[in-house]
């Protein structure tokens, strides 16, 4: 699987529309509790592994795997032993 450089995903996410690019980090075993954001988002995975529960449905997401949430989207997250890294496009 071909991962894009931040730079290349960046320029994408920009000429698709969305307003910014982020890198987020997050530490071993967090698990952030239910909550929505009021932007939405698409994302790859760039380190570690993740699981994002929408509802009943969970993915586990792991280096490579992109994701998407409409805006005001009710989820969770939690992270794999090492954390996760990913990066993520915002549209406000």
């Amino acid at each position: 699987m071909q991962i894009p450089t931040r730079e290349e995903f960046s320029a994408r996410a920009l000429a698709a529309g969305f307003d910014e690019v982020v890198e987020r980090q997050w530490p071993p075993l967090a698990v952030i509790p239910l909550h929505t954001h009021p932007f939405a988002v698409e994302a790859i995975v760039v380190q570690g592994e993740m699981w994002l529960d929408i509802g009943e449905a969970s993915r586990h997401l792991r280096v490579g795997d992109r994701f998407a949430l409409a805006r005001d989207i009710p989820h969770t997250e939690r992270y794999g032993s090492a954390g996760a890294t990913y990066w993520v496009a915002r549209r406000n």
